[in-house]
């Protein structure tokens, strides 16, 4: 019975060592794909780092632009407000002027606008009332040089401030909006140049 126990005892033995080379192999087996495992994590963390280190910088960059293009555009929609009022407000003021200082203004801008010829002057109702006496002599005697004569008419136009001048038939609309209007363009980069620069 002895060689029995013997050999039982060396099976067990051979068993045991061979079970703690097999766990020794598993072990080391396990821990080189934990390390390749962590590796591989460590790669993947330091991407998705990278890319949501990128992502935000893109996301930031974007927020800045459209800030920056909303910054301007505020900028832009003021600056416009403000050429705005100011040329409203020059209007006003010339539609405003003392009597005699409007009406250098209107005596001024119909010897630029005369055309050679007879021709007829129209004003408002409120700027014929109150049309400085002699006025027309005044005027023709301006006109001279342009070989142009113009009667002031007793028939008014709907404007409000300037006058129309009629040639035959036709007009030509010198109010003082019709003018504003058709130098906007040049008054707002007047007043811009102005206000500004």
């Amino acid at each position: 019975m002895a060689g029995l126990d013997k050999i039982i005892s060396q099976i067990k033995e051979e068993s045991q060592e061979a079970a703690a080379r097999t766990i020794a192999a598993a072990r080391s087996e396990a821990d080189q794909i934990l390390a390749a495992a962590r590796k591989e994590a460590e790669r993947e963390c330091a991407d998705i780092d990278r890319r949501s280190r990128q992502s935000v910088a893109n996301i930031l960059e974007r927020g800045q632009s459209a800030a920056d293009l909303r910054k301007r555009g505020s900028i832009l929609a003021e600056k416009q407000r403000l050429i705005g009022e100011t040329i409203a407000r020059a209007k006003a003021e010339l539609k405003d002027m003392d009597t005699d200082a409007y009406f250098e203004m209107i005596l001024k801008l119909a010897v630029k606008s005369a055309q050679a010829g007879k021709g007829e002057l129209l004003l408002s109702d409120k700027d014929l009332a109150r049309m400085p006496q002699g006025f027309e002599d005044k005027l023709n005697a301006a006109l001279t040089d342009k070989g142009a004569a113009l009667r002031i008419s007793n028939a008014t136009r709907d404007i409000d401030g300037g006058f129309v001048l009629t040639y035959g038939g036709i007009e030509e609309n010198c109010s003082i909006d019709a003018l504003f209007d058709s130098a906007h363009e040049t008054l707002q980069d007047k007043v811009q140049e102005i206000l500004f620069s």
